[in-house]
This record gives structure tokens, sequence and C-alpha cells, in this order.
């Protein structure tokens, strides 16, 4: 590929915005009773039964019964309807971590009791909130036959406005919607902040497909994270309510995917940033007497700089990436574990067509999470690795073509990583904004939740821009 450039006309107000926004910036496995639930799996997670060399923090909750305790769950995971009757159920209290499910987890922030049943609001825990002692492990589990959760229509699935202003007073938290149940397979349909996304996985990779179509504005696209065969293999030690050793490798040889298409007609440019609200999971099974599960979660970001009112623009590339990712971490030290081999298979600045009647911009952020955990969606804690890619995409307007038509990509992927979970600040203001629109009812108020909880870092892994032709008036200087 072509060096960077940092020159300016044509395209300088396109690139500048859009391609800096592409920067970067043991016990193993075993089977454990199926439960209650619909197919193969129990529907809210299989419950837990801690071996005699694990302990658990003391303010830990076994709540008994499992998934038949469960009456419902809202769709953004905060509220849980359960059985007042199951054992121990009524040790729960503010402050407490509920302990349900692999699936349900969560530090309590307020319980009542509401037409029989009793519910639940909880937020989210790490890792060593929950366990004290334990070492856990496997190698090589293959993830071929995922199970996919859908959370609904969840409050973090609109604006902070519109969430926050309909729900928690004209529809309590207490008597939201529940989840639809899980199935089998990869595949899922999901809205979310106007956009229609559908999730696949695993033959050939992980990615969405997304559509959005306000009259004005269309885009529609695919993102993927290709892979072959990927398996896991994982490490966790805890000693004293702290992690001593925490690996995490995921294999089969990875590369990254897109193709979009765009146009304006009297539209406005938009930002959106959001988590796709579709879990695709592995159940692990009992390791260690601990229901774990392996998640792979999605979140994408589409952000246009269209300067004209009217115009269409389209492309598509795809590159090898890495052999592996992952990371492991030890007494205090840590390192990430990418195998790098980037390399181009089909070239998106070469693919970049339309009619474009002033410069068009575009930049599409995708981001995958594996997690070896507890817990469901936005709350899923563990060891985690994330993968996020940035394409930046700019074509100059066509009424310039017959001296040039100027073209420019950037493309950056960063790799983030580490012990506990990590939520996206713009979904952790909905959700607080939600929170504060409750009424207690035997917490003194209910606590915001945190955006993360445990250690990360990141490390960047690959990063380029180039503009074509190698003109000034595409901001770059020829040679």
């Amino acid at each position: 590929m072509r060096r960077p450039v940092r020159g300016r006309r044509l395209l300088a107000a396109g690139l500048v915005v859009l391609l800096a926004l592409t920067g970067c910036g043991a016990f193993g496995p075993e089977p454990g009773p199926a439960g209650a639930g619909d197919g193969e799996q129990p529907r809210y997670g299989q419950a837990p039964a801690p071996g005699k060399d694990v302990t658990l923090q003391p303010d830990v909750v076994l709540v008994g019964g499992g998934s038949r305790t469960v009456r419902s769950v809202s769709p953004d995971g905060l509220t849980w309807r359960l059985d007042p009757g199951a054992r121990d159920a009524d040790r729960l209290a503010p402050g407490r971590v509920m302990f349900l499910t692999g699936r349900g987890v969560g530090r309590v922030l307020d319980l009542t009791e509401d037409g029989g049943d009793l519910v639940v609001t909880i937020g989210p825990v790490t890792l060593t909130e929950v366990i004290r002692d334990g070492t856990f492990g496997g190698d090589g589990v293959i993830l071929d036959r995922p199970t996919v959760y859908v959370a609904g229509e969840p409050s973090w699935t609109r604006e902070a406005a519109a969430a926050g202003g309909t729900l928690g007073r004209s529809r309590p938290l207490a008597v939201a919607p529940a989840q639809p149940p899980p199935a089998p397979g990869g595949q899922a349909g999901a809205t979310a902040h106007g956009y229609r996304v559908q999730t696949f996985c695993c033959a050939g990779g992980v990615g969405t497909h997304f559509t959005y179509d306000d009259g004005g504005l269309r885009l529609a696209g695919t993102v993927t994270l290709t892979v072959g065969r990927p398996a896991a293999s994982f490490h966790l030690a805890v000693g004293a309510g702290r992690v001593n050793r925490a690996e995490l490798e995921i294999g089969g040889g990875f590369g990254i995917k897109v193709d979009f298409t765009a146009g304006i007609d009297g539209g406005q440019n938009h930002r959106r940033t959001f988590p796709v609200p579709v879990d695709i999971a592995f159940p692990i099974g009992l390791v260690a007497g601990l229901p774990l599960s392996f998640t792979v979660s999605q979140t994408l970001e589409v952000a246009t700089a269209f300067g004209a009112r009217r115009g269409t623009f389209r492309g598509a590339g795809e590159y090898a990436l890495a052999g592996k990712l992952g990371f492991g971490y030890a007494d205090g030290r840590v390192g990430s574990r990418v195998t790098e081999g980037f390399a181009r298979r089909a070239s998106l600045l070469d693919s970049l067509t339309g009619v474009p009647v002033g410069v068009m911009g575009l930049v599409v952020r995708h981001g995958v999470r594996f997690t070896m955990g507890i817990s469901a969606f936005l709350f899923t804690a563990g060891i985690w690795f994330e993968l996020i890619t940035s394409y930046g995409a700019t074509i100059g307007s066509a009424l310039g073509a017959p001296y040039a038509l100027c073209r420019g990509v950037g493309l950056g992927v960063r790799a983030r990583f580490g012990i506990g979970y990590r939520i996206l600040e713009p979904v952790v203001q909905v959700i607080n904004k939600f929170l504060s629109l409750l009424s207690p009812s035997r917490a003194p108020r209910i606590p915001p939740i945190v955006a993360s909880g445990g250690p990360s870092w990141s490390a960047d892994v690959y990063r380029n821009q180039e503009v074509i032709p190698p003109v000034s008036i595409c901001g770059q200087l020829p040679g």
C-alpha cells in the first residue's frame, strides 16, 4: 500500500475527519444438567454447582432452581422476575450478588414483589466480585455450535432522550416485556438506533449485515471478521479475590471484510454507535462447578460526512489479518498474542465507485468481542479480547472527474483485552438515565452503573491510509 499522506485540497476535509476516525487510537469443562428451557440449552442459562476447590465471595447468593426459577427477564437484562419461593431467594438484598445461572449474575441494585413475582434489578459485576478462589481452564474448545440470544428491544437500542423519556414512566422497569427465547445457530435479526441488523456466525466468520433508511439517507453494508474453524483455549487462576493468571487465545486464521452502499437524497449526515443486541454463545458447561460460556458480541459505529445533499457511492474490500488472537496476563505483566499476517485480498480503495455531487465520506467501525465468562449481553464479564476494525472511505465530486476523481481509504485495526467487563459509554448513559427514573423499593437509592470493571489494555494491530491518484489536487503530491 502507498505511504500515508497529509496534503490537502479536494479531499482534505473528508480525509482529515474520516481517516482520523480509523485511528487506533486447571479444571476442564464437564457436562452439566440440561435444566429447564427451550432446545438444548436452558433458556436463561445453566445453574451453578461450585466444587470444593472453588470459593465464592461471601456476599454471593446462590439462588436455587436455575432457569426454572425465572419467570421472565427484561430486554435490557436489568430486571429478573423470579419465583419468590426459590431456595435462598429471601437472602437477596441490595448490594449482594445474585448468582442464579451462567447468564443470570449481577449486583442487586434493588428488589421488590409484584404480582406474585420477586422482581430483582441487577447491575454488572467483575469476575473477582463473584469468585474468591478457583482455577479454571480449557483447551481446544471448538466454536461450531452456537446458541443465539436476542435481547429484544432494550432501552439501550434507542437514543438517550427517547429511552429515558418513555421507559421508566409510562412502562415501569418491573413490567418490561420479556426477552425472546434462544435459538440454535448463529443468525438472528434485531433493530437498534434505526438500523436493522442481521448477525451471522460461524461458517466463514462472524459479522453483521446492516441497513438504514430514513427517506433521505440510505446505508447498507456487511462487516465480517472472517475465520476458518475457530477454537479457543483459556486459563484463569483467582486467589484471595485477585486474578493471578489469565489467558485467552482464539485460533482459526482471521481476516477482515467489508462492503457498503451509501446514498443521500436531501437527508442529513449522522453518526450512530451501538452494541448489536445479540449474544452468540457457546456454552462450555460446568468448569469446576461454574457454568461458563464463550460469548461473541459485536458493536457497530457508522458515521457519514457527505458534502452535498445528493450522491451515491459504494465499496468493498477484504484483507488477511492474523493467525491467532488473544492475550496473556500473569503476575502483573500482560502481553498481546496476535500473530500478525496482514495481506490485501481485495482492495477497498480500487473498488470505490459512485456518482458523488460533492465529496462523500463514510466510516464504519466494527467491534467483535470474545469473552469466556459469565452473565449476558452488556453485563457479560470474564476474560475478554476485542478486535475493532475501522474502515474510512472518501470519494471526490464527480464534477471534478474530467481532471481527477479522487479516492481515499483509511484502515485501522486495534485490539482491546481485559479481565472483567466493558460497556460503551453512550449505552451506560442511557441505562443510568433509565435507572434514575425508577423509585427504589428496598434500596435507599438505585446506584448508577459504571462503564467498566477490572483491568484492560489495548494495542495497535494495523493502520494505514492511501489516496489515488497521486496528484496534488487529491491531497498527495506526485512521487
